[in-house]
């Protein structure tokens, strides 16, 4: 597609390095600084913004609740789903709740009073409630790991290990959560919570799963859906209701999420479809810029290394 526009990057951080990959890099206040969407609304009024795009977990549930006044005072859409939806994705008790309330496969959930009652089996997984890149999120073997671990993490949600192969599903369903893609990619490596290796695998029963839980949850924008298959079925990890750091993959291989958006701002109606590579690996790697005194960044020679 040949279109004009920019894309202006925004962080706390000066030194994030997406700032000097995009037309301009602004800098944000902190999320929780009371000023977050005010900052945010004041640029997308001087950049003439047409699509506010959140990356982040704790950007989530803030941008939910005030969507519809940004949307009103700048006129820039927010890609962000219902705020109930966010509540549900952003809570792990909540999504345990609805997964099982609507009849999906999730690892049995374990409260405070059956680990002091039960002899629960191991291992077990444990994570926070609400975090995000595998932050504090660990398997646990045995009673003496569990008694450690409990002391680390704030509000935990133990759940059962399941054993099985782990997927990411990227999902890209338009303003009304009518789905366009859906492509799944096994795990075949992962850092800090992000995949580093994946093949892209059109499994049909993952696919059909997916969009069924989709149909339910009623998200819209990318979505990235972790789940396992096991000998009991599809079970589901997490759902986070924003692009992944592994995108990129799905993107490359044909489900261009960026296109579609572009064309549903356009005003083109978008068809659910499948028209992307299946059995494609890819493998991320850290790269490297460097910021001249001026804090501006230099011309990119790794290609000469």
């Amino acid at each position: 597609m040949k279109l004009q526009g920019n894309v202006i990057g925004v962080d706390c951080s000066g030194l994030a390095p997406a700032l000097y990959y995009a037309d301009r890099g602004i800098m944000l206040p902190r999320i929780k600084s009371g000023d977050y969407i005010e900052a945010i609304i004041d640029i997308c009024k001087k950049e003439e913004v047409s699509l506010l795009v959140p990356t982040i977990d704790t950007e989530l549930l803030i941008l939910a609740e005030n969507a519809e006044r940004i949307e009103a005072l700048t006129g820039a859409k927010v890609l962000i789903s219902d705020i109930d939806v966010i509540r549900i994705c952003r809570n792990k008790k909540e999504t345990q709740i609805f997964m099982e309330e609507n009849g999906f496969l999730m690892p049995k959930m374990y409260s405070e009073q059956d680990l002091k009652e039960k002899d629960v089996p191991y291992p077990l997984f444990l994570k926070p409630i609400d975090g995000s890149s595998s932050i504090n999120a660990f398997k646990v073997n045995n009673k003496k790991e569990l008694k450690t671990y409990l002391k680390l993490i704030k509000n935990p949600i133990v759940q059962e290990y399941l054993e099985g192969e782990e997927y990411t599903v990227d999902v890209f369903l338009d303003f009304h959560a009518k789905i366009i893609t859906v492509v799944p990619r096994i795990r075949i490596a992962t850092r800090s919570g992000e995949i580093s290796k994946g093949e892209i695998v059109k499994d049909r029963e993952i696919m059909d799963d997916v969009i069924r839980l989709m149909n339910v949850l009623k998200p819209i924008g990318h979505i990235t859906v972790q789940c396992k298959k096991t000998e009991k079925g599809i079970a589901y990890i997490e759902i986070n209701p924003r692009f992944g750091g592994g995108a990129p993959m799905s993107i490359m291989a044909g489900a261009d999420s960026c296109e579609n958006l572009y064309r549903l701002l356009l005003g083109e109606q978008l068809e659910y479809n499948e028209e992307y590579r299946d059995r494609v690996t890819f493998l991320r790697f850290d790269s490297c810029i460097m910021l001249n005194e001026r804090m501006e960044l230099e011309h990119d020679k790794s290609s000469n290394l």
